[in-house]
């Protein structure tokens, strides 16, 4: 598993490595039953706490991400179609809500949004 963690970052290492997993979840990388790595291994692997992955492995069972059978390790959930649309659905929202912010702060109008949108629009 390639995971990348940025230790400048404001955002947390366990939020940062959900993200991380999330997205190869949802982008099909990791496939449904497929196991993760051990929480002492990752960890060692990306050289953090074993509580920051045990706390990001928690998280994504909450969300419904992953599975976790005592003894045995933590697996990647069955996919729900329409909850995995949702998730990929979120992303983009999140990353064109961040887009818009960026427009705003540097002084572009509603109308430059749009036109910049439009324009991008034309190449899909």
């Amino acid at each position: 598993m390639h995971i990348i963690l940025n230790n400048s970052s404001m955002v947390p290492i366990y939020e940062q490595l959900m993200a991380q997993i999330k997205n190869m979840i949802i982008s099909g990388k990791l496939k449904e039953n497929e196991v993760l790595p051990s929480v002492r291994a990752l960890s060692g692997e990306l050289r953090i706490s074993s509580l920051t992955v045990k706390k990001a492995y928690d998280r994504l069972e909450e969300e419904g991400f992953v599975i976790t059978v005592h003894g045995k390790g933590t697996y990647v959930a069955a996919t729900d179609m329409q909850l995995a649309m949702e998730a990929r659905r979120k992303a983009v929202e999140d990353d064109l809500s961040a887009a818009f912010t960026k427009a705003k702060a540097v002084g572009l109008s509603k109308e430059d949004i749009l036109e910049i949108v439009e324009i991008i629009l034309e190449d899909y």
